[in-house]
């Protein structure tokens, strides 16, 4: 099978939980490292699915290698190609499909409660999970694509995960590992105390219980993800 391309944006958001859990499924994957210059590849058929992690920019800032992110995210789409985004991931899909990404209502940072919608769609792709905690870090967000399916949702962030076909772009983050968590907390102490209200979480809370609440946000990405490796495609080089 050809590898997963992941592409990383920022060297503290790189792909956590998410290079585990292809690794214990023999998925093959390759990191294309943003943040340190790695050109994006003119075309998807390279791999068996794209992945784009997180990061602190936004969509419609002035930088060179956006326009050619969302180009290939509209290749790999128009080829089946599996797409799966986390946070700024999720938002370079939604706007490679047409749809806007401008700033959300608040600040969302920290451990929250995502709903999972009644629909066929959202069933396909979360089983019988129909609320999880999990860790936000965004202050956009995005609207939903034409033809997407918005599968999921929270108090303080209307769209929280959409689905096309076999293509999943989520605004939360279900990739996190404890160390993560500890890095972003520690290294977004001023962020925090900025946009301090409901929808922030201290520091110090946000690593609370925190080995038992990634366990289960793992649970909630291996549901995820499991659905999105059944749409890779299968193919040699």
């Amino acid at each position: 099978m050809l590898p997963v391309a992941i592409f990383r944006h920022s060297p503290t958001e790189g792909p956590g939980y998410f290079a585990t859990y292809l690794e214990r499924h023999g998925i093959p994957w390759t990191l294309l490292a943003v943040d340190a210059g790695a050109a994006i590849p003119l075309s998807a058929e390279e791999f068996s699915g794209l992945a784009f992690m997180g990061g602190p920019m936004s969509v419609n800032d002035d930088l060179p290698w956006i326009p050619a992110v969302l180009q290939l995210i509209r290749s790999a789409v128009d080829r089946d190609i599996a797409v799966l985004g986390h946070c700024l991931g999720g938002q370079l899909m939604a706007a490679a499909m047409g749809a806007s990404v401008a700033r959300n209502p608040v600040k969302e940072i920290g451990w929250g409660r995502v709903d999972v919608a009644e629909s066929e769609t959202a069933r396909a792709w979360f089983g019988e999970t129909r609320s999880f905690l999990s860790y936000h870090w965004h202050g956009e967000t995005f609207t939903i694509p034409r033809g997407a399916t918005c599968v999921a949702f929270s108090r303080y962030c209307a769209n929280q995960a959409f689905v096309l076909d076999r293509h999943l772009g989520l605004q939360c983050h279900v990739e996190m590992t404890e160390e993560m968590i500890r890095a972003w907390a520690e290294s977004g102490k001023r962020e925090i105390e900025r946009a301090a209200g409901d929808s922030v979480q201290p520091a110090a809370e946000m690593q609370r219980y925190l080995s038992a609440r990634v366990r289960a946000l793992h649970g909630v990405a291996e549901q995820l993800y499991g659905h999105w490796i059944e749409g890779l495609k299968d193919r040699s080089r």
